[in-house]
This record gives C-alpha cells, sequence and structure tokens, in this order.
C-alpha cells in the first residue's frame, strides 16, 4: 500500500490556520464586572457601564481621547459660525453595521430620539438645540440660548443609530425602562463601533466580534469580547487569579493589597470623575418609608440634613471600609475642578456628634425616627457596605435606617419613579464642568430633562434659578461666579449629603495593556493581549 505524501505547501498551509487559530484565540477578551449594562438601547438609560459598554457599539459626532481631550468621530470638524449656530462636517464613507451608509439623516433621527421623554439623555440632547440637515454630510445645530459647553454636551453619549434600521424594527422611540418595557432595541445593536453585538443575555453573558469596516484605526489587538458579570467579589477575583477572565473592572478596594502581590496580575488605578453622594425626599410632607413621630417628613428641615452630615465619619469610612481608595470631599460636583478647586464649597462640614445631636433636638427629633435608606449593591465600590456604615453612624442620632439593597437593574428604576425616602447614589463622567451636575442633578425638576435626577425632588429656588443663568452665561468670569453661587446655595441648604470622589482600581493579568481614564471608561479598541 502506497502513502500518500502531502506537498509541503499544504504542511505549511495547515500549520498557518493552526497558528492563526491560536492567534484569534489569544486576541479574545473575557472581562468582568459586578453589574450588568441595563440595556442595549443606547437612549433609553444613562449609567455609565451602560454607556460604556454600548459606546463599544454606537458613536457620537465627537469621541474622547485618552486625556479626555474632544477628537472628531462620526463628524470630522465643527465650527461655531454664530453664538447660536454650530455646524459639523460629517465622516464620508461610514456604514453602519449592517452595512447601510451613516448621513445626515441618521444624526437628525438620533438626537430627536435622544430628546423624548423616555430617553435618559434627554438634558444633553435638548442642550445640543435643534439639528437641521445642511445636506448629506452636513448637520446644524441651532440653539435657543447660548450654550457655554456645547462641545462638551455633544460628547456625551448622544450616540447616533441608523434611522432606517430604527424605523424597520420599530424601535423609534427609547424604551421605558423604569416601566420594565422591552423591544428590539433591548438585546440587538446596529451602530457604526469598533465592535458588532453578536449576543445578548442579560445577567449572564454578552458577546462582541470586531467590525472589520470600522472606519477608526485599531490600537489593541482585541477580536472577540465575552463580558460575564459576576456580582461576587470573591469570585470575580478568583476568575482572575485563576486567568478564567483577563479584565476586571471593579475589583473589591479590600482586595486591591492581596492583587498587587499576586503573580500575573496587575493593578492599573487613578482617580475617577464620581461623587457618591445621599439624597433625600424634600417634598413628601410624610415619608414613604419610615415611620416618623407625628407622620412628618424630616427631611424638610436644613437642621436634620446638616445633622445627618455631621454625625458621618467620612474620615473612618475612607481608611477601614475604602482601604483609602477614596477622597472625602464637602464639593458638589464629580471633579474639584467643577467648582473651580473653591476650597470652602470643597471643604466638608465637619465631623461632630454633639452638634448633630444638638442640630436633631433643635428640629424636634432629639428621640430621633426610622427611614430606609435604598442603595445599589452592585454600582459604586463598596455601595451596599456604605449604607451598612452610615446605619451605623446614624443610630449615634437615634436614627434606625433600613438598609434596603437591590442590583442597579432594580435599583434605577425605583428611584428613577421617586420611589423612595432616602437613597444612595453616584454621579460622574467625562465632563468636569458644574453644568453636568447642576442642570441634570440638583436643580428643580421640570421639562427637557432639567432636574431629572433630582431624586430627592427637592425645590431650592436661589439655586435654580443662579444655575439657569450660568447654563446660559458665555462669559466665563460671570459664568464662574454663577456657579460658586450656586453650589453654595445647595451646600448651606444641604438638599444632598456629599460622602466621596471615588478612586477607582482596575486588575488584569500581566499580558493585558489597558487605558485608565478618569471616567472609567474601558475603551476596548485600545486593549492589547499579549502571549
Amino acid at each position: 500500500m502506497m502513502k500518500t505524501m502531502l506537498p509541503s505547501r499544504f504542511c505549511l498551509f495547515a500549520i498557518g490556520l493552526i497558528a492563526a487559530a491560536c492567534a484569534a484565540q489569544a486576541q479574545t477578551l473575557r472581562w468582568a464586572s459586578q453589574g450588568d449594562p441595563q440595556t442595549m438601547d443606547p437612549h433609553s438609560q444613562n449609567e455609565s457601564m451602560t454607556n460604556m459598554v454600548n459606546g463599544q457599539v454606537y458613536e457620537g459626532l465627537v469621541a474622547r481621547d485618552k486625556q479626555l481631550g474632544l477628537v472628531p468621530a462620526l463628524a470630522t470638524s465643527w465650527e461655531q459660525t454664530s453664538p447660536l449656530t454650530w455646524r459639523f462636517k460629517l465622516r464620508p464613507g461610514v456604514k453602519f453595521h449592517d452595512g447601510s451608509p451613516f448621513t445626515a439623516d441618521d444624526v437628525i433621527y438620533s438626537i430627536e430620539r435622544g430628546a423624548q421623554p423616555t430617553s435618559q439623555i434627554g438634558t444633553y440632547a435638548n442642550a445640543v438645540g435643534k439639528p437641521r440637515k445642511i445636506d448629506d454630510l452636513t448637520v446644524e445645530f441651532q440653539l435657543s440660548a447660548p450654550n457655554p459647553i456645547f462641545l462638551q454636551h455633544i460628547a456625551v453619549p448622544l450616540w447616533i443609530m441608523s434611522k432606517s434600521w430604527s424605523e424597520k424594527h420599530k424601535v423609534t422611540k427609547p424604551l421605558d425602562f423604569k416601566n420594565k418595557e422591552e423591544s428590539h432595541a433591548s438585546f440587538n445593536a446596529n451602530g457604526t463601533g469598533p465592535y458588532m453585538l453578536v449576543s445578548r443575555q442579560p445577567g449572564i453573558k454578552t458577546t462582541y466580534k470586531r467590525n472589520p469596516n470600522w472606519w477608526g484605526k485599531f490600537e489593541g489587538n482585541v477580536q472577540e469580547i465575552v463580558f460575564t458579570p459576576i456580582s461576587n467579589d470573591a469570585t470575580r477575583l478568583a476568575a482572575l487569579v485563576s486567568g478564567e477572565i483577563d479584565f476586571v473592572l471593579d475589583p473589591a478596594p479590600r482586595d486591591v493589597p492581596r492583587l498587587r502581590n499576586t503573580q500575573g496580575v496587575k493593578v492599573i488605578e487613578g482617580p475617577e470623575n464620581r461623587l457618591v453622594m445621599v439624597g433625600m425626599d424634600q417634598a413628601r410632607d410624610k415619608l414613604l418609608y419610615g415611620n416618623v413621630a407625628g407622620d412628618k417628613n424630616p427631611f424638610k428641615d436644613q437642621r436634620v440634613r446638616r445633622a445627618l452630615y455631621q454625625a458621618i465619619d467620612v474620615e473612618t469610612m475612607r481608611t477601614k471600609l475604602m482601604n483609602g481608595l477614596s477622597v472625602p470631599t464637602g464639593g458638589l460636583t464629580p471633579s474639584p475642578l467643577g467648582s473651580y478647586n473653591d476650597p470652602i464649597i470643597e471643604r466638608r462640614y465637619p465631623f461632630d456628634v454633639a452638634a448633630a445631636r444638638k442640630l436633631m433636638a433643635d428640629a424636634g427629633y432629639a428621640d430621633g425616627f426610622e427611614v430606609t435608606l435604598d442603595c445599589p449593591n452592585n454600582r459604586y465600590i463598596n455601595d451596599e457596605e456604605i449604607c451598612l456604615a452610615l446605619a451605623t453612624m446614624w443610630a449615634q442620632l437615634k436614627v434606625k435606617v433600613k438598609v434596603n439593597a437591590m442590583p442597579r437593574a432594580t435599583f434605577f428604576p425605583k428611584v428613577e419613579k421617586l420611589d423612595t425616602s432616602m437613597y444612595l447614589y453616584g454621579w460622574g463622567g467625562a465632563i468636569t464642568d458644574a453644568e453636568t451636575m447642576m442642570t441634570p442633578v440638583l436643580r428643580n425638576r421640570a421639562e427637557k430633562g432639567v432636574g431629572f435626577y433630582n431624586y430627592g425632588n427637592f425645590k431650592n429656588d436661589k439655586f435654580d434659578g443662579l444655575a439657569a443663568q450660568s447654563s446660559i452665561e458665555a462669559d466665563p468670569n460671570k459664568r464662574e461666579q454663577l456657579i460658586k453661587a450656586a453650589l453654595t446655595e445647595v451646600k448651606e441648604q444641604v438638599n444632598i449629603i456629599p460622602l466621596h470622589r471615588q478612586m477607582i482600581p482596575w486588575a488584569a493579568r500581566s499580558n493585558v495593556s489597558v487605558v485608565h481614564r478618569a471616567d472609567n471608561w474601558f475603551e476596548i479598541a485600545w486593549v492589547n493581549i499579549g502571549k
């Protein structure tokens, strides 16, 4: 029997296929976080994790570089043609993942979709004015009043969707997440970005593959992405140490020292533009979730709010609970740049339990009261633990706190309905200007996204007037004075209780190179996986 000999070129071809398969496998990024994106609809929920994951698929007109500077994306250039008009030239030849061309019609449609009532990005979509098509590759934005941070607003997640795809799949309106609505956009996506959604299994696994027709330049080598939410800190850590996953977005602070000394693993850390705070219902005459003598709402009294503030030992929280990965602050913006680093605004009221007890007694609550504190348990660093620590500290004022911890997918719809008496919350992102805290989070609730995230529903008319003026003041010096006066008013009234700004540690296998940004944004097109 004769043996059949294969030509050497076929052997080489086979070896090449094996090598290619191994390389492709090595370029699969497996990563995890404690929580899961809320939806694939890019306009429904304005939540950092959701925005970041959707931002691998969808793009805006303007993007941010590694230092958070503004760079061209779906727009190649822009200019302010008058105080109330901006003109953008769109990138030619760009296609959506389904092969359809990107045009001005998609920009106008997406901005208008983002401004609808079921969208959580309405504040920003309304802030950039009314879009108008000049031609297929030119869009003009007409403002009703000056917007001193227009480009910052256009660079937030105002993701561009395909108008034709949305019409085909009946998703021309953002889904109403708080009322548990689902649509084709809950589980499917069609952007222009570097990665294409392959499969979506909420709470289990979400996978992506590289877009071979992306207009941009990949700095990394990731071909496929497998994201798995792992809620348990120890399980997430074990998966990284064993090599089961390559990257963890949110290792627990208590595990960071161990990770630094673990072979095959590295820690990447830096400050985040994010304020963690406590909000309180200051609108209802009676608390929804509490037990108060006389059926009153103690949070309507500034003395009670100040007492709770001054009973917080935030330094012990920083050292014992956060393992040093927090920066205590009295500031009311995600970054101290928002207050122009004003030392008076940034300084905390002193920790003083005796003074806090006196304030409670003066307000008529010497014997305290009972209240439920709503808290996510998979959104911020040590979120549930922070709430438990607050409950212990406030017990010194005879305030009995029931901590109601829940996953982010339950927490956010709950507070969005104002179904809360007290809650832990965080706010941050790429923009350091005070505007993106004051208008959506601190102003009186109104139309077009103003005060949308003011879940305590407090009304501070003095602050509201100052903030509204600052939003349209073009003179930098006058605007600085307006912002400082506005923040001082909220600080004095204690409409929210600031705790700290987060420090963000990431953890990765030692062969994985990532870029850490101050907005806690994990850009996978920049990730390199070595051997």
